[in-house]
């Protein structure tokens, strides 16, 4: 439970922030093993990417691409830092549980059709909170 509210979180992946997703991959994909799953465009460069090893996940994205699709979260999104995406069963039930974080970013529906909300916890952090629907 967060904040007194069941929500029920299915999977937590960290968003890595990245100064060129090109020059980040090899220490991911050679160095660690981990596998690109999923790329998105930005700007003539990778904007985003998704790693899995081991039915662990990673995502990389730049700094580029969150100021154009979060601008929001950007200015806390930086090169060297990272955030934690998380997968729920409802995303209004999330919403409801997080009473007290800051809303960054309230519900919306991405072009990749997730519900989203992003907050940022009484310690400074950035949490985005998703619900896929099949």
């Amino acid at each position: 439970m967060i904040g007194r509210v069941a929500v029920k979180i299915n999977k937590t992946t960290p968003i890595i922030s990245v100064e060129s997703i090109e020059s980040s991959l090899p220490f991911w994909t050679e160095s660690l093993g981990y596998t690109k799953t999923v790329e998105v465009p930005h700007k003539g460069k990778l904007g985003f990417v998704i790693l899995v090893k081991d039915g662990l996940e990673v995502m990389l994205q730049t700094q580029e691409s969150v100021r154009d699709d979060l601008p929001q979260i950007a200015d806390h999104f930086r090169p060297g830092s990272f955030c934690l995406y998380s997968d729920v069963d409802s995303v209004e039930a999330a919403a409801k549980a997080l009473k007290g974080a800051q809303v960054i970013v309230p519900i919306r529906t991405t072009p990749y059709g997730a519900r989203e909300i992003w907050v940022r916890n009484q310690d400074g952090n950035i949490l985005g909170f998703a619900e896929f629907k099949d």
